[in-house]
């Protein structure tokens, strides 16, 4: 298992025209298994609930979220694909639906970027266009330490 520095940066345009954007900055954990890249952090800042950590399962042209903890989700991103799912959080659940307009996965042993454009809906009414870009890179203090 390596350690590793994730950054998250989603930006969201809603039916108004307004533009938002959230970013976090997390340590974290990543191993790779049966081609698949793994990516184990906390987002308690990101989600706004503390205890949650999020586990991103990144392939080739795929990526599942699954968020654990106070807030509860799971959610599957694929070129023209829409997934539904509830996001569970301690004020209540909510019916989510995502469809991912583009992916693109880059990733080398540790280090990797995921772009995602998709559409979010919310108990059946659209909500917004989103942008999610995800950067994973080798935690540099680790590697200061093996030298």
């Amino acid at each position: 298992m390596n350690k590793v520095v994730v950054t998250v940066v989603g930006s969201q345009k809603d039916a108004t025209g307004t533009e938002s954007r959230i970013e976090l900055i997390s340590e974290g954990k990543h191993y790779y298994k049966n081609g698949i890249n793994y990516v184990l952090y906390s987002d308690s800042e990101l989600s706004g609930v503390q205890g949650t950590s999020t586990l991103l399962k990144i392939g080739d042209d795929h990526m599942t979220l699954i968020r654990k903890g106070d807030v509860m989700q799971e959610q599957y991103f694929a070129r023209a694909y829409e997934s539904t799912g509830i996001y569970k959080t301690p004020y209540g659940n909510l019916s989510l639906s995502v469809k991912t307009n583009d992916i693109n996965i880059k990733y080398g042993s540790v280090s990797g970027t995921v772009i995602i454009d998709y559409a979010l809906s919310m108990e059946g009414q659209w909500q917004s266009d989103n942008l999610l870009h995800i950067e994973i890179c080798a935690d540099k203090k680790e590697k200061n330490q093996l030298n």
